[in-house]
């Protein structure tokens, strides 16, 4: 079942869920004679009271864009700089497949994003420019982005150093 088919059964499960005729101060808003909201809200220039307008046309995506279950349809315009890729990609997906009330659909998502972030730093490696950690995470200011690449590499030969000195104090 693509998400489109599980949004609009997500959407008509919810209509047939609830009777607007068993909620207490259910539209009471809908009759603007009966607004109880009216000394604050002036209605007089509110266009969208009648709801009548014309949606915006969605963008043109040329990346996949990952929807909630919830939604009927995306919104008019939807980020695209990082599609979902890779293992965290995969994780994305199939965040998307629960509903967002569910703890599965925002535990996949922060798993993903943990896991983005290992991918970041192994593309870096792949690259041939390590990470400059420091700077990445905000400890250090990136005008000072020199010291901390210094740092962070001066780290890394101390604590490399460190395991072969104790490798070779066990052996």
């Amino acid at each position: 079942m693509t998400q489109s088919k599980q949004a609009a059964a997500a959407a008509a499960d919810v209509r047939t869920r609830i009777n607007p005729a068993s909620v207490v101060g259910w539209g009471v808003d809908a009759d603007p004679e009966n607004d109880p909201t009216w000394p604050m809200r002036d209605r007089s220039g509110d266009y969208s009271a009648g709801m009548n307008w014309v949606p915006p046309q969605t963008q043109h995506t040329d990346v996949e864009v990952l929807q909630s279950v919830e939604h009927v349809r995306r919104p008019a315009v939807v980020g695209q700089s990082t599609p979902p890729s890779g293992l965290s990609g995969a994780l994305r997906r199939g965040a998307f497949r629960f509903s967002e009330s569910q703890w599965g659909h925002w535990l996949l998502l922060m798993l993903a994003d943990r896991l983005n972030t290992m991918e970041g730093v192994l593309d870096d490696f792949r690259r041939g420019s390590p990470p400059n950690l420091l700077v990445e995470m905000g400890v250090v200011r990136r005008e000072r982005a020199r010291e901390a690449a210094l740092a962070t590499a001066s780290v890394v030969v101390v604590g490399l150093v460190t395991l072969l000195v104790l490798a070779r104090r066990r052996s």
